[in-house]
């Protein structure tokens, strides 16, 4: 059994009192359970629908001046009109749009209006065929005014059906609030199938309910926990929505890996003849730690996205340390407590048969296989982890729009028609405004040569229209001159589809780069979306280097060595590009898109693989930790650097295995959602955890750690000073009441 040199009074206390008082602790988790439900069930409402924006960005400027000063802004509302006979030209259709587009100029909390009918008939608010026009309007606020408060209500009333037309209802906001609903409904399908299927393989792996039944609790206790967290923290700043989710997700994998994790360990000191008092007391001096260094590791990954200036991705690290502090406290308090309570009734139906030696086991033969032949074994696994890697190469991150929802929701249905039908996106326009005191006629120059872009198929103005650098028919109405002189003017750059499909971040940059004869800022959601995706891909190396290091010195103060960080950075990375590599050949380039059901699109939106690589990262040290503890624990017990690593991927390997497992099966789960989201969620994550428990744990780390020897825990002497200094340096225990049954390692261990 591991113990510490410097174990603090307050670790003392806390055994005693998980051992003395364990129904005391039971009952107030279950109090504190049901109060945390209870104030978590309000953090959904609580929580922030976010847009992909980039506070302080150019996009995000010139969407408060066309606010500010002309009362209009890009459509975030858009209405498809039909023709059910004829064209919409026809006098009562074109009778029937007008008045629709009064009627949604009326509505409360509509800031702007105009439509094919309104503006003079431009051809970008007209199909092909004649048969469909647009109407679209702008409503001022942030995403929780207008998806909360405004388009519940208009969506449903705008959609409708007569003998002249029908009228199917949408826009960017209407599209992530469908995304919102079905990623909800997602969630709670998948874990009303994962609750029961993880209850299920935890009864398959201890053979004992109760001991499933107190680990699943585990998870409950950290979702519970993490909700009611969120709810505070929603006091102080933004959470997205997405956030609940990630607390759902994390939750229960967290609660099933730690509490796996300390039920073996319990079974252990059972099975090596210790009282259930004695025990609990050892599991929580040796697991415990572990846990709380695991927790930890986990946390740092998340809290790294702090680093990136979104409320979005940020929202994520509040969640994942409220998930995994939950889960702490209830692996090693709660459970612990409850272990005493249950005693012998976590053990295997035959658990006091004499104790199976591990270099009997799979487990230990496998890894002294691999030591046997480190470089034959090591070499075709990263072989293989390269190969599977490499689609990552080609990854190209672009922008999301309404095909991360399945085919059947209404406002896919609705854009999967313009895609086909409408040459131009008018709601996608760019914005370019000026600054105040600029003549307008003074911009009809710049933006007849905005009009010659590739890809660009008409450019509005005061100064009149253009297209192909000549003028054009210019819309009716005054949108692009503030009612006060001298506030300047703004221009409207509309796209093809083909272009904004191809190339939109291509062209936003295209036209940021014009030379203009006034200041100008371009926003508009292209723009949007590609100061969001910059800013994003500008942060990578920051967030890379913080969790490469915060982990670092995690797995430093448990370890005391710096090789031993150092590989589990280059193990972790390695695992990682697997997932990567999944989901560039998947969901980038279209391979299974029938069988998973999703339509790609051709590029990756960046926020989403961020969070995966920051939760894949901080769950792989996750199982480094577990794996670590217990090669250290033996290689501290004999001192052999080569023996020590067999007999703790011996004794690690089954929980890793297990955990790996379930956690895969959960995150599994969510791939048969429908948003592209959670699907690419659910399986990058599911491969990741199976990769990582399986070539890395079982055929890398053994392969690296035969190689380095006794350079697994060097360190400089200053660090090992330090580490020694700061009092969690490991030494063997006392010897248990019943000695272990595992014989001495071997220097060098040989296959059976």
């Amino acid at each position: 059994m591991l113990a510490y040199t410097h174990s603090p009074r307050g670790d003392r206390m806390l055994t005693r009192a998980i051992v003395g008082r364990p129904w005391w602790i039971v009952t107030a988790a279950i109090i504190g359970t049901i109060l945390a439900a209870a104030i978590g069930a309000g953090t959904i409402d609580a929580l922030s629908l976010n847009r992909f924006e980039a506070p302080g960005s150019a996009s995000m400027t010139a969407r408060a001046q066309l606010a500010d000063r002309f009362g209009t802004g890009s459509p975030n509302v858009a209405l498809l009109v039909t023709a059910r006979q004829g064209t919409v030209d026809d006098p009562r259709v074109a009778a029937a749009g007008r008045e629709l587009t009064r009627e949604l100029a009326a509505w409360p909390g509509v800031g702007d209006t105009w439509s094919y009918w309104s503006r003079g008939t431009p051809a970008t608010l007209r199909a092909t065929d004649a048969r469909q026009a647009l109407v679209l309007a702008w409503v001022p606020g942030d995403a929780d005014h207008v998806r909360r408060d405004i388009l519940p209500r208009l969506a449903p009333r705008f959609t409708r059906a007569d003998d002249l037309i029908t009228v199917q209802a949408g826009g960017g906001d209407e599209v992530f609030r469908q995304v919102m609903q079905q990623a909800r409904q997602d969630f709670l399908r998948a874990e009303l199938l994962v609750v029961p299927l993880v209850l299920l393989l935890l009864w398959a792996v201890y053979r004992r309910l109760a001991a499933a039944l107190v680990t699943l609790a585990v998870g409950v206790f950290a979702v519970a926990g993490s909700l009611a967290a969120l709810r505070g923290v929603t006091a102080l700043t933004e959470i997205s929505t997405f956030a609940s989710n990630i607390a759902l997700v994390m939750g229960i994998g967290l609660g099933v890996d730690y509490g796996l994790f300390v039920i073996f360990r319990f079974r252990e000191e059972l099975a090596r003849g210790r009282d259930v008092a004695q025990a609990a007391a050892a599991t929580v001096r040796g697991a415990g730690r572990t846990v709380l260094f695991s927790g930890g590791t986990v946390a740092a990954a998340l809290s790294v996205l702090l680093a990136f200036p979104f409320p979005f991705l940020a929202s994520f690290a509040y969640a994942g340390i409220a998930v995994v502090a939950a889960a702490v406290l209830g692996a090693t308090v709660v459970l612990p407590a409850a272990l005493v309570l249950l005693g012998h009734r976590v053990q295997r139906r035959h658990g006091t048969a004499p104790h199976r030696p591990e270099t009997v086991t799979f487990w230990y033969r496998a890894a002294a296989r691999v030591m046997a032949r480190p470089l034959a074994f090591g070499g075709a696994a990263l072989i293989l982890l390269l190969v599977l890697g490499a689609p990552f190469l080609g990854v190209r991150f672009g922008l999301p729009d309404d095909r991360v929802l399945p085919s059947s929701a209404p406002a896919r249905q609705m854009y999967d028609q313009i895609r086909a039908n409408f040459t131009a996106e008018e709601a996608d326009a760019l914005t370019v405004v000026a600054a105040p005191g600029t003549d307008p006629a003074a911009l009809a120059p710049y933006a007849a040569r905005l009009s010659r872009l590739d890809g660009v198929v008409r450019v509005d103005s005061a100064a009149g229209s253009f297209t192909q650098g000549r003028p054009a028919p210019a819309p009716t109405g005054t949108r692009f001159t503030p009612d006060r002189p001298g506030g300047g003017t703004w221009l409207s750059v509309v796209a093809s589809s083909q272009r904004l499909e191809d190339d939109a971040i291509g062209l936003v940059r295209q036209v940021r780069a014009q030379p203009a004869p006034a200041p100008v800022t371009v926003g508009g959601y292209p723009a949007e979306l590609a100061d969001y995706r910059d800013g994003v891909t500008a942060r990578l190396p920051l967030v890379a280097a913080l969790i490469v290091t915060v982990t670092f010195l995690v797995l430093f103060v448990m370890t005391g060595s710096v090789i031993a960080p150092l590989k589990a950075t280059v193990l972790n990375v390695l695992s990682l590009s697997v997932m990567f590599g999944a989901l560039v050949f998947v969901f980038q380039d279209g391979h299974l898109a029938g069988l998973i059901g999703f339509t790609p699109t051709g590029t990756i939106e960046p926020s989403i693989p961020i969070l995966m690589f920051c939760v894949a990262y901080g769950l792989s040290m996750d199982y480094e930790v577990f794996l670590l503890s217990r090669i250290k624990e033996e290689y501290d017990r004999t001192g052999d650097p080569t023996g020590s690593v067999p007999l703790g991927i011996a004794r690690s390997a089954p929980l890793v295995t297990a955990a790996a497992v379930i956690l895969a099966v959960s995150f599994a789960a969510y791939a048969t959602g429908r948003v592209v989201f959670l699907q690419q969620l659910g399986i990058g994550m599911a491969l990741a955890v199976l990769v990582d428990a399986t070539v890395i744990r079982g055929v890398l780390v053994p392969a690296l750690m035969r190689l380095a020897g006794p350079a697994n825990w060097w360190a400089p002497t200053p660090l090992r000073r330090l580490h020694t200094r700061i009092g969690l340096s490991e030494t063997p225990a006392a010897p248990a009441p019943a000695p272990q049954a595992t014989p001495p390692a071997t220097t060098t261990p040989t296959p059976h």
